[in-house]
């Protein structure tokens, strides 16, 4: 029998092993390919919205595509070589993407929305090719294995379960096994290599090369996921909850970006003991409630920064750093000064750590984004609720709240959230991208929180007078956030979408 003869008509463990492939790769693209845009767009709710909806698409275009070209090739051996035309072009993304990518955060960098929308829309087009074909797969594999009208049903009923049973493994091995172990662009390779290796025995022996080409891509080293102008790289790495990466300025700074590469989240000032940041602001909870040596929280610990500051400012006082990335923790002890001898690292999500944690802390900071997002659980008024059960009768709590310039909706519904469970709150717009909202668990007016910031240290006489200049009384009213109604990452898209709209000159986290 000629090898032709031999695709034509594909065995019951072939169809079975292409679809499971199939569906797989299709999740596993997906969950790769997200990786990929990440450094450069984030991983908001705005851009999974984009890549989800514009997979379907893509498959959808597939199944009508795979059904017509299963009538008119009923073989395996074209729908082999459709599937290697797929492989290879999953294994292109990684290298076709860089320079759309490096295109593109330079237009986010400078917040041009043309730039940054046509940039968005083109990387996105990257995906249109590999997915489309892997849609193809499922009606063309079920119009093969379907020889009796009679078992239709039951054919068609199998391979459904099997393609969802590989879209499972797709799901969740990348994530929590490849990507971290591997890399995205490793990753990819692997999967376009498996996916080449299901197609082979459709095709013929000689298609084995293309498996084995792919493979041998694995040799290549990975890229930079990002050039950044901002200085040297000298860590980059994944785990399974984000793209983290370290530069380090010309003057000797250090800073920390995740996922989307230009919103700093911590940072390791090169001289002195201030980061110029919204991270200064924290500093004055030991003031606010009038314990210097006690105890504090920060829900979002990330590199550490608000622990190096208390480390030279309130030396006696205690921290527990909430971070859910244990990799984030382990860069900031290795390239961002995360040293505090009083600091102890919990590896958790803030909301799930507080229903574990003792009670009794002087002071809690919130600032556990993922840019450009709070998370909703961490802003409702049921969270607040637990922070307050979790404070002595004096302590206070400062939660960050970043928006672009003159939107500020966000920051007054969170406001108005804390004030409906604590007795006191005060906000402060830091700079053009940052406010801080401090609630009370105590009855402390404007005056007294006034006359608590003017006793600090001499390092923050500067910070502290102009926080009290600027800060502001939070008076009850206004729509109130909660845990089954929360709209905050919908009002921050809203924001960014207005700010882009105007063409704004820049921005800075």
């Amino acid at each position: 029998m000629t090898a032709d003869a031999t695709a034509a008509k594909p065995s019951n463990a072939a169809l079975t092993l292409l679809i499971v492939a199939g569906g797989a790769c299709s999740l596993a693209t997906e969950m790769a390919g997200a990786r990929l845009l990440a450094p450069f767009f984030g991983a908001s709710n705005l851009v999974w919205a984009n890549i989800i909806g514009l997979i379907l698409l893509y498959l959808s275009v597939g199944y009508w595509i795979g059904g017509r070209m299963a009538d008119r090739h009923p073989h395996g051996r074209r729908l082999g070589q459709l599937v290697l035309v797929a492989a290879v072009t999953i294994a292109a993304l990684p290298f076709i993407s860089r320079p759309l990518f490096g295109a593109a955060a330079g237009a986010f960098d400078g917040l041009s929305a043309g730039a940054f929308i046509g940039s968005f829309l083109g990387t996105m087009a990257l995906f249109a090719l590999p997915v489309t074909l892997l849609g193809a797969i499922s009606p063309w594999v079920i119009r093969l294995a379907v020889t009796d009208v009679e078992q239709s049903g039951a054919v068609v009923g199998r391979m459904y379960a099997l393609s969802t049973l590989g879209s499972l493994v797709g799901t969740f091995l990348p994530v929590l096994v490849m990507i971290p172990l591997l890399g995205t662009q490793r990753t990819l390779i692997v999967i376009a290599a498996v996916l080449s290796l299901a197609a082979a025995p459709l095709v013929g022996r000689r298609a084995v090369i293309v498996p084995v080409v792919l493979l041998a891509l694995l040799a290549i080293p990975p890229g930079a996921t990002k050039q950044t102008s901002e200085g040297d790289v000298i860590f980059e790495g994944e785990s399974p909850y984000q793209y983290v990466q370290v530069v380090e300025r010309p003057n000797g700074t250090r800073l920390l970006h995740l996922n989307e590469g230009w919103a700093i989240h911590s940072i390791l000032p090169a001289q002195g003991t201030l980061t110029n940041g919204y991270w200064d602001v924290f500093t004055t909870l030991p003031l606010l409630s009038g314990n210097a040596d006690g105890r504090y929280a920060v829900l979002g610990n990330a590199g550490g920064t608000i622990a190096n500051l208390y480390a030279e400012l309130w030396p006696d006082a205690t921290i527990v750093g909430v971070e859910i990335d244990p990799l984030v923790s382990e860069v900031g002890r290795r390239y961002l000064g995360m040293t505090n001898p009083k600091l102890t690292v919990a590896t958790a999500d803030a909301r799930v750590w507080l229903r574990s944690a003792e009670g009794g802390y002087d002071g809690m900071v919130i600032d556990a984004y993922r840019q450009p997002y709070i998370p909703f659980h961490l802003v409702s008024r049921e969270f607040f609720a637990e922070v307050r059960a979790h404070l002595n009768d004096t302590g206070v709590i400062a939660i960050n709240v970043g928006t672009p310039p003159d939107e500020y909706e966000a920051v007054d519904m969170i406001a108005a959230t804390m004030r409906d469970v604590f007795p006191v709150v005060h906000q402060v717009r830091v700079d053009e991208f940052n406010s801080v909202v401090f609630g009370y668990n105590g009855p402390v007016d404007i005056d007294r929180a006034r006359q608590a910031l003017a006793g600090g240290p001499d390092a923050l006489d500067a910070l502290t007078a102009t926080v009290s200049r600027d800060l502001t009384d939070v008076a009850p009213g206004g729509q109130v956030l909660t845990d089954d109604h929360a709209p905050i990452e919908w009002i921050t898209d809203g924001a960014l979408i207005a700010y882009l709209r105007q063409g704004a000159p820049g921005a800075g986290d």
